[in-house]
C-alpha cells in the first residue's frame, strides 16, 4: 500500500434508509413554508414573526461573490421540513426499527454509554432521541433540542437567539432563521464543571434534503462543558443543503469546547454560521474536523469582548476528489490584553481544494492583544490544491510530488506574525461570514 492509499477514506455511512416520515411540507422555499413549519411545531407568536422576518431577509440577500461556487443549489428543489416520528424517545429501543438501525450502525448508543453526559440524536428535522445523566439535571445543566427549549425556557432563549448571528449577517444565516428545526441548547449554571462531554448527532436520511438546526450554548460564570457534533448522510446523486447557525456565549471565567467532526457525504453543500462571545477570563475553543461534504463553508469565530479572554481555532481539513473545503477562523480583540490562537492544518488530495480563510481585528482599544496564526497544507499530487486568503498569510506547504511547483510566492521565513497578522487586518468582514 503506498503513501496516497493510506488517503483513501471508505465512506461506511452513505447507506439510506426508505422514506418513513409522517410530516413534511411541499417541495420549495416559500413564505406559506416558513408558516407550514411553525403551524407543525406550534410555536410561540414570537418565533413565528422572527421566522416570517428572517424569510424576508433571505429573498433580498444574494449568494457570496467570493468562496466556492454555489450556483448549483436549487432552493426550489429541497424538502425544508420533514420528520419519521411523532414524539422524542428517551430509550434507544422505542425508536422506530430502520431509525434505530441507522443509529445502531453509526454506533451512538454505544459511545453514550461510555463516553458522554448527554446525546441528542437528530433525524432529518427533528431531535428524535434525548437523553441526559441524572446528575447534570441536578446540577442545574439543560441540554435539550431548540424547539424544547423555544417552549420550556423562553426567558433563556430569548436574550440570545439571534443576537450574535442575526438573520442579516449572511444569506444562509437568514435562511437558517427563517426554516430552522431541530438543534441543541444548553444552559450550564454558575461554577459548574460538566465532566463528560455532550453530543449531537446530525443524520440527513432524505434525498434533496435540506437540514437547518440550530445550536445555543450559554456558559455561566466559571463553568465549563464540551459540546461535540457528528453528522452523516446517504450518498445520493442528487444535492442536499447543510446551513446550521450556532451562538455560543462564555460568561467570565467560564470556558467552552466546542468539537465538530463534519463527515457528510460527497453530494452535501455545508454552509455554515458559527460564532461565540467570550466575556472576561472566558476561554472559547473550536476543534473543527472537515472531511466530507462536496462544499464546506465555515469560520468559526469569537468576539473577545471581555479583559483576558482566550479564543482558540484548530482547523482540520481533508479535501479529496472533488471536495472543496473553504474552512478557517476569526478573532476580534475587542477588550485589553486578550489572547487568540489560530491553527490550520489541510490535505488535499486528487482535484480537491482546501483553502484557509482567516480574519483576525484588533479594536483600537484593546492593547496587548497577542495573536497567533499558523496555516500548514499538505498536498499530495499535481492536480490537488491549496489556498490561503488573504494570500500572504503565513503558511507552509510539504509537496508529495517532485514534479510540483508552488503557483504564488509566500513571506519569507524570517517574517514575524505581526507582520501577517497586518494583513490579516487589511481582509474585510465580508469575505467570510
Amino acid at each position: 500500500m503506498t503513501q496516497q492509499d493510506n488517503l483513501e477514506f471508505d465512506y461506511k455511512y452513505g447507506f439510506a434508509m426508505p422514506d418513513t416520515s409522517i410530516r413534511t411540507v411541499p417541495k420549495g422555499l416559500s413564505k406559506q413554508t416558513v408558516k407550514d413549519i411553525s403551524d407543525h411545531k406550534e410555536e410561540a407568536t414570537f418565533m413565528r414573526n422572527v421566522r416570517l422576518r428572517a424569510f424576508d431577509t433571505f429573498v433580498q440577500k444574494s449568494l457570496p461573490s467570493w468562496g466556492p461556487d454555489l450556483s448549483a443549489i436549487n432552493f426550489d428543489d429541497l424538502t425544508y421540513y420533514k420528520t419519521s416520528t411523532e414524539k422524542q424517545f428517551s430509550s434507544w429501543e422505542e425508536l422506530p426499527d430502520d431509525v434505530k438501525e441507522t443509529y445502531d450502525r453509526i454506533g451512538i448508543p454505544e459511545a453514550e454509554r461510555d463516553f458522554l453526559a448527554g446525546v441528542s440524536a437528530q433525524y432529518d428535522s427533528e431531535v428524535v432521541y434525548e437523553k441526559v445523566r441524572e446528575e447534570l439535571g441536578k446540577d442545574g445543566v439543560i441540554f435539550c433540542d431548540m424547539d424544547t427549549a423555544v417552549r420550556k425556557y423562553p426567558e433563556l432563549v430569548k436574550p440570545y437567539f439571534g443576537t450574535l448571528i442575526p438573520a442579516h449577517d449572511n444569506m444562509f444565516a437568514a435562511l437558517n432563521t427563517a426554516v430552522w428545526s431541530g438543534g441543541s441548547f444548553v444552559y450550564v449554571p454558575k461554577g459548574v464543571q460538566v465532566k463528560l462531554p455532550l453530543q449531537a448527532y446530525f443524520r440527513i436520511n432524505s434525498e434533496k434534503f435540506g437540514q437547518f438546526e440550530r445550536t445555543l450554548i450559554i456558559a455561566d460564570e466559571g463553568s465549563f462543558v464540551h459540546y461535540i457534533e457528528g453528522c452523516t448522510a446517504p450518498i445520493y446523486q442528487t444535492k442536499s443543503l447543510h446551513a446550521a447557525v450556532v451562538e455560543i456565549f462564555v460568561k467570565e471565567h467560564a470556558r467552552v469546547r466546542y468539537t465538530t467532526v463534519q463527515n457528510w457525504s460527497q453530494n452535501v453543500y455545508n454552509l455554515v454560521t458559527k460564532r461565540a462571545r467570550a466575556e472576561a477570563d472566558g476561554v472559547m475553543e473550536w476543534i473543527d474536523c472537515n472531511i466530507g461534504s462536496a462544499v464546506t463553508m465555515k469560520y468559526p469565530s469569537v468576539y473577545l469582548v471581555g479583559e483576558r479572554a482566550h479564543g482558540e481555532v484548530l482547523s482540520i481539513a481533508f479535501a479529496g476528489e472533488g471536495q472543496q473545503q473553504d474552512t478557517g477562523a476569526k478573532m476580534f480583540h475587542v477588550a485589553p490584553n486578550t489572547t487568540s490562537r489560530v491553527v490550520s492544518k489541510s490535505i488535499s488530495k486528487g482535484t480537491g481544494r482546501a483553502s484557509y480563510r482567516g480574519l483576525v481585528s484588533v479594536h483600537p482599544d484593546a492593547h496587548d492583544a497577542q495573536v497567533y496564526v499558523s496555516c500548514d497544507a499538505l498536498l499530495i499530487d499535481p492536480h490537488s490544491r491549496t489556498d490561503t486568503y488573504p494570500p500572504y498569510a503565513h503558511q507552509k506547504i510539504l509537496l508529495l510530488s517532485s514534479n510540483m511547483r508552488l503557483q504564488w510566492k509566500r513571506l519569507g521565513r524570517k517574517s514575524s506574525f505581526i507582520s501577517c497578522h497586518a494583513v490579516f487586518l487589511r481582509q474585510q468582514p465580508r469575505d467570510c461570514w
